[in-house]
């Protein structure tokens, strides 16, 4: 694996009338769509008749016109663009996840990633309960459809369920009357809401689907709270606020989400040019240009221009028409798509000792071979600098890393990693840096345990991505066993 995988975006639709939700909708993933390309799915809410559509691929590739014509209009829509953290990536695993039981219906978009889901989805098991992915985001689906059967209300039941699941997840919910939106205690994930001037609510994942609608941005769901959205507004449920001290995921700032979001009341955008100043100021070096690695380290390349005094220059025309190296699934297709993913732009590196900025260096695949095309594009130096620390420690909240085996700063030291990369020299972003990024000046209000390894959380007895397959496949060969 060459990068990290991200995790997933989610969005919600409540209009005061019939519309096509299913448009808004899809215009909102389009928006997210940096958030996940495995998958993506709309469900539309016609007076308490869903209509569902999910597959795999691309939002742009999955909802043709006709599908959006059998969508139809509604006055509420779930949607969801998903990367799996845990589960396979095929069309099963697809959201939202919808549930018919005996108090009506539900459909559930999640993004996050449980640590207590194998123990939770073991005890809904032995309860009758029968599966039917390998995501974690059906277990909280039966986890509140369960707390439903006694609660008086959808938002009582995921009040309820949030006191049983642990871990990441920011939550949209639709029953046949209400949208739901629910945060996690410690608002790993990102999660806002805002209103269109037609008066439709719209929650998404980011502010920047907020603008993509034309919504205006309203603010961001606390940690630990629930809002419910009705026919008669908009009401809140607090009861688990402040039980746990905030913990946003501080690479939400540094690569996840879009520049031109506000996350917390904090600019993504102005996060990554505080990253480049950083790294200007602890790993000066003499050189004649400033680049960055499209997208996500641009922001970053600019800080470190304007604080070291060192020109910027655009090194990479990027082809918009192809996704994100690491979503594609195994490593030749990932070297496959560097390689028509970036061409360098000659002229601004030929004969230059070059500053290259990039996000992040978590596996040096992709790294290297981006050294390896500025210097046969004449670069002198390539003088590699990542705007996140060393990423050293698995991640179980919604990052795709659940081991150390390939991360390579858990692995090499400073000195390897260069000569690995090919570069002329490699610097980090100082982990004491971070606080910065987001105005603070002490390390807290974040989760930084990829760079530190000190979890806000339980760390999962089992950590794999495949955990659920793996115990579908156990339990076949014991069957066969028996038989």
């Amino acid at each position: 694996m060459s990068k990290l995988h991200e995790e997933c975006g989610v969005f919600g639709v409540f209009a005061k009338e019939k519309m096509d939700v299913a448009r808004t909708t899809y215009y909102g993933l389009f928006a997210l769509q940096h958030r996940g390309q495995e998958s993506a799915g709309i469900v539309v809410n016609d007076d308490g008749v869903f209509q569902v559509h999910k597959d795999t691929g691309l939002v742009n590739d999955i909802f043709t016109p006709g599908i959006m014509q059998k969508l139809g209009e509604g006055n509420m829509a779930v949607g969801h663009v998903r990367y799996s953290t845990t589960g396979g990536d095929g069309r099963l695993n697809a959201q939202p996840i919808t549930v018919n039981h005996i108090k009506g219906k539900m459909a559930l978009a999640h993004n996050g990633n449980l640590v207590n889901s194998y123990e939770l989805r073991q005890e809904l098991e032995l309860q009758g309960s029968i599966f039917h992915t390998t995501s974690d985001t059906e277990v909280i689906s039966y986890v509140i459809t369960k707390e439903r059967l006694h609660a008086p209300s959808i938002e009582e039941a995921v009040n309820r369920a949030m006191g049983k699941i642990q871990g990441a997840y920011s939550l949209v919910v639709m029953s046949s009357a209400k949208m739901i939106a629910a945060r996690d205690p410690r608002g790993f994930r990102p999660l806002c809401y805002g209103m269109t001037a037609e008066g439709s609510y719209i929650i998404a994942s980011e502010s920047c689907a907020l603008d993509a609608v034309g919504a205006t941005f309203i603010r961001d769901v606390l940690p630990g709270e629930i809002v419910v959205f009705t026919a008669e507004g908009i009401r809140t449920i607090r009861d688990h606020c402040g039980e746990q001290e905030k913990k946003i995921c501080i690479f939400e700032y540094i690569y996840f989400a879009r520049p031109d979001s506000i996350i917390d009341g904090k600019s993504v955008h102005n996060a990554r040019m505080i990253t480049g100043k950083c790294l200007a100021k602890e790993h000066p070096v003499e050189a004649d240009v400033v680049i960055g690695v499209p997208d996500s380290g641009l922001d970053a390349a600019i800080g470190y221009s304007r604080e070291s005094g060192i020109p910027y220059g655009i090194g990479f025309i990027k082809n918009k028409y192809i996704g994100r190296t690491f979503i594609a699934p195994g490593q030749k297709s990932r070297e496959d798509k560097v390689k028509i993913k970036l061409n360098v732009i000659k002229e601004t590196v030929k004969g230059k000792r070059v500053v290259l900025v990039d996000d992040s260096i978590v596996r040096g695949t992709t790294c290297a071979r981006i050294v390896k095309l500025l210097r046969d594009a004449g670069a002198t130096e390539v003088h590699v600098r990542s705007s996140a620390p060393p990423f050293t420690n698995p991640c179980y909240y919604g990052v795709d890393v659940d081991s150390k085996e390939n991360l390579i700063a858990a692995n090499h030291s400073l000195e390897e990693i260069c000569q690995i990369i090919g570069a002329d020299s490699v610097g980090y972003l100082n982990v004491n840096s971070l606080p910065l990024l987001i105005g603070q000046t002490e390390c807290s209000g974040y989760c930084s345990a990829c760079f530190n390894g000190e979890y806000p959380t339980q760390i999962p007895n089992d950590t794999g991505k495949d955990r659920f397959e793996r115990k579908l496949s156990e339990r076949r060969k014991d069957n066969e066993k028996s038989e």
